[in-house]
């Protein structure tokens, strides 16, 4: 290929390929597509295959007996689910470290936003569902997607002040923070103490190895995932906890401090330019070794969690979020009538925590925070642009199926869980756009 094609090829191909990924709101474009063509699979001729194919078991045999045998549907939602929740680990400590929530009194009304907002969807829903069976599901209307509430807000451009994307930002932290813990503590099976004690003794390792000022990715990464992921899989709390506990445990601080970065990259660029071009597009050996220099400081330079952070965001957002969509999004509406949806409050329980629960939980404790004092809007956060951004908040859909899956087992209360996150996040989305639209 000559490097006139090749220059078309990058123009008119890879350049726009690397920008649409580079988007914040791209994540949630494609998580949406993949959520349509799994419904269009689900009531399609291949139907039956489409949820055949999630049901076929991987693993492994020692001595021919099973190991870590689970089905497709089972890896999708503990194990890839688990990269999701490692990177959101990631970024819950850099916002700790440096970022929003680094300053607790900056952040007090998006807080008390946050936790109002996960409170009063739970209430609702124990109301419509409590002294049932189907009780155990009020943690699913507590969650916020955050690709797809990010994607509507940045969809909106300058109509949205950088206040109101700071808010909304900072409340799905936090409520991204909240779902761990809800279900880390209410939604376990039988625990195994065994194996918790294992997966515990990696993650002190890992913290050990932290202090002593080991920064090589690649022991982290087996100690997590051979240690800390495989124990806990096994020890009846979600494996996703582990990815959490484990992002935690990453190092947060370089090799190389800024100061020395910033001398030793002003030495190479001196030493780079006093060379004579060769007159070819190859470097020469001496070039090399500089260039090479310049690579190995910027690698040091950069901690080793954020480093993680930047690599994997869009494999977990381009290839993740869409296979576990792909894998649970998908909704056969053969046979489906009203006796079905409503032969309990799970689908109304769910629509109503997340469509009514979510901007009267935001907004009132918005308004009641700022009517005693205790924080003050910032600049351009009115109180419409709270209301539109609590119905934003009420798209559920990726958190909210996923802990629908750990709170049910019975197919119908999981497609009436499934039917009530739709509904919501539909209406959300559309009565938030609306609103911050104007």
């Amino acid at each position: 290929m000559t490097g006139k094609y090749k220059r078309r090829l990058s123009r008119g191909v890879v350049l726009p390929v690397q920008q649409f990924i580079n988007r914040e709101k791209s994540a949630g474009v494609v998580l949406g597509i993949s959520i349509v063509v799994a419904m269009v699979l689900a009531n399609s001729p291949w139907s039956e295959e489409y949820f055949h194919l999630f049901e076929n078991k991987v693993g492994f045999f020692f001595n021919g007996e099973p190991y870590l045998y689970y089905s497709l549907h089972h890896w999708i939602n503990d194990g890839l689910m688990s990269m999701f929740f490692f990177v959101v680990g990631l970024e819950l400590k850099r916002e700790f470290i440096g970022g929003e929530l680094s300053d607790p009194r900056n952040t007090i009304l998006p807080i008390g936003a946050a936790v109002a907002g996960m409170l009063v969807p739970a209430l609702i829903y124990t109301l419509l569902n409590a002294g049932t069976g189907a009780a155990g599901g009020w943690g699913i209307p507590m969650a916020t997607d955050i690709a797809f509430s990010l994607a509507i807000i940045y969809l909106l451009g300058d109509r949205v002040p950088l206040a109101a994307k700071v808010f909304l930002t900072t409340l799905a932290i936090v409520d991204d923070l909240g779902a761990v813990v809800v279900i880390a503590l209410f939604y376990t099976s039988e625990i195994s103490l065994l194996n918790i004690a294992i997966g515990v003794a990696f993650l002190l390792v890992m913290w050990g190895a932290n202090k002593l000022g080991v920064k090589n990715v690649l022991f982290y990464g087996l100690l997590g995932i051979g240690g800390v992921w495989v124990a806990f899989l096994m020890s009846g709390i979600h494996a996703t906890i582990a990815a959490v506990l484990a992002a935690f445990v990453i190092p947060a601080d370089a090799r190389l401090p800024e100061a020395i970065y910033l001398k030793r990259a002003a030495r190479h660029l001196r030493a780079f330019s006093r060379m004579e071009p060769n007159g070819v597009s190859t470097l020469d050996h001496k070039q090399l070794e500089v260039v090479a220099q310049m690579r190995n400081d910027t690698r040091d330079a950069m901690p080793p969690s954020q480093r993680l952070e930047h690599a994997m965001h869009p494999f977990v957002s381009f290839v993740v979020m869409p296979i576990f969509a792909l894998a649970n999004a998908g909704v056969s509406f053969a046979g489906l009538d009203g006796s079905v949806v409503f032969s309990t409050n799970v689908a109304l329980g769910v629509a109503l925590g997340l469509f009514l629960g979510k901007p009267l939980g935001i907004v009132f404790s918005t308004w009641l925070l700022s009517r005693l004092g205790v924080a003050r809007p910032a600049e351009g956060l009115t109180m419409r642009r709270v209301v539109g951004l609590g119905f934003l908040a009420s798209i559920g859909f990726t958190m909210s199926m996923f802990i629908s899956t750990l709170a049910f087992t019975d197919d119908t209360l999981l497609l009436q869980a499934k039917l009530g996150i739709f509904a919501a996040s539909i209406l959300g989305g559309i009565v938030g756009y609306r609103l911050l639209k104007k």
